[in-house]
């Protein structure tokens, strides 16, 4: 089914945008002439078909980024931060029409796309200054007898592939630092959401960015178009964000070549608050780490382990809160929960919470689909979740939030630590000395003290465990883009 669009703004933001593939500075359909939906997922239907790349296609956008990757390794750094400086500009003025485009493929409200859009920008921002900042350095070898100089240089060609969830954040996240330091690039963005993405690389190329620099290929078959770039021997970096599985198979494919790799997988974050916590912070903490993205957030609190003596008052508290939220296509004014991304997404989280009610737990609000069209799910909190359930072992990604209980902050810390995942965490407390024994006892890549929202273009993204390894964002992201290079001099 197509969609009959009557908004004349969202008709007007669907045709400006590419539906083709960048290849070497140009757009261009797929070489078999295929395309793929793009589906509004709070009506089901279809928005707009983009080109569907085959294997072909993929080669041809590589062939494209090792072609440009010398003389863009040799451009100097200063041009390359400008360009990225100038995409910034083009992506502020330009942020309601780009948030509308991305509620209309993802489905978040425009209030949050429109946060987004804002968010992603700063990336560029930030890279545009850090590009200048790659440096080296000369010393005497301990012995005196030798000089030692470093010096950094681009990766190569990057293979950069982006999910459906902050589908123009985690472009820029990736893109930004690449592009800084010298790298050029094929990206795929997920087939859910890719409007987005040519949207952004659209801006890049006005922005004056050289051909073959960024390509961009959107495809129905991930897995046959992707896996001949990461065998092949040109390419000399992966960055990946996306499930765990799916990255545990990438990890796989590059291993033979000892690709350079950067992986953000999949998360089951712990929110942890104990008695001494503010608790109208904590509630608002709770409501911004699991309610961002209706949930679709790989930081999206998860588990909410909560002391027991204030476990009623935070569970009557949150549940308030959810309830009252507005649900509704996310172009309409007011709405604060949009729907999940698709079908299967929805079932998902229909199943765990309906495993997580047959073992016991009660719900305090929500636990059903909404009767409407589109993937929506009522914002729904668990209580009294036995530790058997699937929910806290699995990661949602949808608007759920399971509470547990604990006893001591040995107990909390425990709980918190239980899972194979180590993305994100949230401590509540106004105890300092507590804070501190907790926050350094998590077993996590990133930790929210008395905050819902981590993420910052200016600080390092990135897990332990089977989250993943590598960073993004921070004076550490453009070192993922980079190689370090020793030259011994002799001394006379």
């Amino acid at each position: 089914m197509t969609a009959t669009i009557t908004d004349q703004r969202e008709a007007a933001v669907l045709v400006d945008v590419p539906n083709q593939l960048l290849i070497g500075g140009s757009w261009r359909a797929s070489s078999s002439g295929a395309t793929l939906p793009v589906e509004d997922p709070a009506t089901g239907q279809i928005l707009v078909h983009v080109a569907d790349a085959t294997p072909e296609d993929g080669e041809a956008a590589l062939s494209a980024a090792v072609a440009a990757g010398r003389s863009w390794a040799a451009t100097a750094p200063r041009a390359r931060g400008e360009i990225l400086r100038r995409a910034y500009e083009a992506i502020v003025a330009q942020v309601d029409e780009l948030a509308l485009l991305m509620t209309l493929e993802m489905g978040k409200s425009v209030v949050e796309s429109r946060g987004e859009i804002l968010y992603a920008a700063e990336f560029f921002r930030w890279f545009s200054e850090e590009a200048v900042r790659i440096g080296g350095r000369f010393a005497t070898a301990p012995d005196g007898r030798t000089r030692l100089l470093t010096s950094q240089r681009p990766v190569g060609p990057c293979l950069l592939i982006t999910p459906w969830n902050f589908p123009m954040a985690m472009g820029t996240r990736k893109i930004g630092p690449a592009v800084a330091a010298g790298c050029t690039m094929v990206v795929k963005p997920a087939a859910q959401t890719p409007l987005s993405m040519l949207a952004l690389a659209r801006i890049l190329v006005d922005a004056g960015l050289p051909d073959g620099v960024l390509n961009v290929i959107t495809t129905s078959a991930s897995g046959q178009v992707m896996e001949p770039l990461i065998r092949d021997p040109r390419l000399r970096k992966l960055s990946f964000t996306g499930s765990t599985p799916v990255g545990q198979r990438l990890i796989e494919q590059s291993a033979q070549r000892v690709l350079r790799t950067s992986m953000e997988l999949g998360g089951n974050a712990p929110f942890v608050v104990f008695d001494d916590a503010d608790i109208d912070r904590a509630v608002e903490g709770a409501v911004q780490a699991k309610m961002r993205n209706v949930g679709q957030a790989c930081t999206a609190a998860n588990r909410f382990h909560v002391q027991a003596g204030i476990a009623p008052e935070f569970t009557r508290r949150l549940a308030d809160r959810l309830a009252a939220m507005t649900l509704g296509r996310g172009t309409d004014d007011g709405v604060e929960v949009g729907p999940l991304v698709d079908d299967a997404g929805r079932t998902k989280v229909a199943e765990l919470v309906d495993d997580a009610v047959r073992k016991g737990a009660t719900v305090a609000t929500g636990g059903r689909a909404v009767d409407r069209p589109g993937y929506f799910y009522a914002p729904t909190v668990l209580a009294d979740v036995p530790a058997t359930a699937r929910i806290l072992q699995e990661e949602v990604f949808g608007p759920v939030a399971p509470i547990t209980t604990f006893t001591t902050e040995d107990e909390g810390i425990a709980a918190a630590n239980d899972t194979e995942y180590g993305l994100a965490a949230y401590v509540f407390t106004r105890d300092l000395e507590r804070a501190m024994r907790v926050c350094e006892s998590l077993e996590a890549g990133m930790v929210g003290l008395n905050l819902g929202i981590i993420s910052n273009p200016a600080a390092p993204f990135g897990g332990m465990k089977s989250s993943g390894f590598g960073r993004e964002g921070g004076a550490e992201g453009i070192h993922e883009y980079l190689e370090t290079q020793y030259v011994g001099i002799a001394a006379s």
